[in-house]
């Protein structure tokens, strides 16, 4: 193919060059170890299996498997329109190399899960896009699909007995307006609900010795400028500061933030998360707000050529994935999605209250198959702000504290959304084994679940990944939603989570969980809540915390 194309194109690198270039003699190559043959993508400077640096870009067959498929829904570039498929295909000469890429020249009616394909390139600039068709050698027989590997082999002990979980403590809480569109400066959302938070703990602006926030001075939309935006804010001196998007999920601030106070850099540090997608998104469709028409870099270089633009389609493939393997349909997910509304009635600051029902549900317009409209949280404007202090302190502040039982940080697959777990959201394995190999609490010990749902495979991803239910279990536990209701077994996203609530990026949850654990929840409380687990991370890299209070 060579033809004009509304993909956006990536912008090849020193490391990448060869592999977009290759189409151009109709070879599909990726990159081989010289020392034990095994292929590696994207292409590294080391062999991912002995770290070899003898690598080579090499021919290979141009045959896969699909090993995840979504058909995507959504007009989201102009030049390229909606249904096509955005799949995750397995290599024939290596099951541990993948690409995302599009499954083209059929219908998309016909595409599962195990159909084998072969390479076709269309050529887009400077570039060969590898995309893939059904294999005619193939029709009708279903490829080998790559084994869930045991993540917790790599799982480590504790490196030592003395946790740095007990020296610190949740104080205090704060949230700002949350809306859609709110039209209103990021950082006076970030203001506000760092002001709200530390007069929930008692504590005065000059007590703040620590800012830590995700992910820092981030793109537009996504934060409201970071650590220094909100120290000139507030006049703020702070002896220590964190801001990045490299933690284990957007809570991984506030893990740091204890890792300061356990250190005894700090005695109360200020955590915060802003978003105004909602808002940003408007002024760009209004021209108000310009954005640049560059190439695809970092891991985008890999996913928006193929229109996989939004981690609603790279999380599709995933969860076809799961489906093909374990069973199960929509109507799964679709329990997650009303359980979330029916909590969301409950709390006055939800964004969406209105009643929903499996029909309502199922007739919700497609965006990236399995998902629909109600699988997806919700962009919104808002901020939230946590304090974690010095345990010792928390005995002399406002509120009852609420105490750090573990934290799950480990990392135990590839970091990448489609090189290694394709059975669950990727990320959500290590963690979850993690944090249950810090303390003697087990599952059976939680009595509220604030877990991540940016989409809602991804809450079902956690179910499993925690061991409130067996890998495939999901279905049969949420039991059409009477096992994760507030009256059920595990009282899942209690305030109405990212689906209902909004999209807080993690935090949200971290403040719903305080305020059960002290039972505060007006219209929602679960009586006598003491244990919480908290995820957060709707990928790579991602984190869980366990919270208890001694109330």
């Amino acid at each position: 193919m060579d033809r004009p194309t509304g993909r956006p194109l990536p912008q090849p690198t020193l490391a990448s060059a060869d592999f977009w270039a290759a189409g151009g003699d109709g070879e599909l190559r990726i990159a081989r170890c010289g020392d034990c043959s095994t292929y590696t993508h994207p292409p590294l400077p080391r062999c991912r299996s002995c770290r070899g640096a003898n690598m080579a870009m090499t021919p290979v067959s141009g045959r896969a498997t699909v090993a995840g498929f979504t058909i995507n829904f959504q007009q989201w570039l102009p030049d390229l329109p909606p249904p096509y498929i955005v799949a995750i295909v397995v290599i024939d000469e290596d099951d541990g190399v993948r690409l995302t890429t599009n499954i083209v020249n059929c219908d998309p009616a016909d595409v599962r899960v195990g159909m084998q394909v072969r390479v076709v390139f269309e050529k887009a600039g400077d570039v060969h896009l590898p995309l893939f068709e059904p294999d005619p050698e193939h029709t009708g027989v279903t490829g080998p699909l790559p084994e869930p590997r045991d993540h917790r082999a790599a799982l480590r002990p504790m490196a030592r007995r003395e946790k740095f979980e007990d020296k610190v403590a949740l104080t205090g809480v704060g949230q700002s307006a949350v809306g859609r569109r709110l039209m209103v400066d990021p950082l006076s959302l970030t203001a506000d609900a760092c002001l709200r938070a530390l007069e929930d703990a008692g504590l005065s602006v000059d007590e703040v010795d620590g800012l830590a926030t995700y992910p820092g001075n981030a793109p537009a939309g996504m934060s409201e400028g970071g650590v220094m935006a909100l120290a000139e804010a507030l006049q703020l001196k702070p002896t220590w500061v964190a801001g990045g998007a490299d933690t284990p999920g957007q809570i991984g601030s506030i893990m740091s933030a204890m890792l300061a106070v356990a250190s005894g850099l700090c005695r109360h540090v200020l955590c915060f998360r802003t978003v105004w997608e909602s808002s940003h998104t408007a002024l760009v469709r209004s021209g108000r707000w310009h954005v640049g028409d560059e190439r695809a870099t970092g891991m985008m270089e890999w996913r928006l050529p193929f229109g996989a633009m939004s981690a609603a389609n790279w999380i599709a493939c995933q969860a076809s994935h799961y489906f093909h393997r374990y069973g199960g349909d929509r109507e799964t997910l679709g329990w997650i999605a009303l359980n979330a509304r029916a909590n969301a009635a409950r709390n006055p600051e939800a964004v969406y209250r209105d009643p929903m029902t499996m029909d309502d549900y199922l007739r919700a317009r497609m965006v990236s198959t399995p998902f629909g409209l109600y699988d997806c949280d919700v962009p919104v404007d808002g901020a939230v702000a946590v304090v974690v202090s010095a345990a010792e302190t928390a005995g002399d502040l406002r509120k009852p504290p609420v105490l750090v039982e573990a934290v799950g940080t480990q990392i135990t697959e590839r970091l990448s959304w489609d090189q290694d777990t394709l059975t669950h959201l990727p990320q959500s394995l290590g963690p979850s084994a993690h944090l249950w190999s810090r303390t003697s609490l087990r599952p059976e010990d939680v009595d509220v679940a604030e877990l991540y749902d940016g989409f809602t495979f991804n809450a079902l991803s956690w179910l499993e990944a925690l061991g409130f239910c067996e890998f495939g279990g999901a279905r049969d536990f949420i039991d059409e939603g009477r096992g994760i209701a507030l009256d059920g077994p595990l009282p899942l996203n209690t305030h109405g989570g990212q689906l209902s609530a909004g999209r807080l990026h993690g935090y949200g949850f971290v403040r719903e969980a305080v305020l059960q654990l002290r039972g505060e929840a007006e219209g929602r409380q679960v009586p006598g809540a003491r244990v919480a687990v908290v995820t957060a991370g709707g990928g790579v890299p991602s984190g869980a915390m366990l919270l208890r209070s001694d109330r």
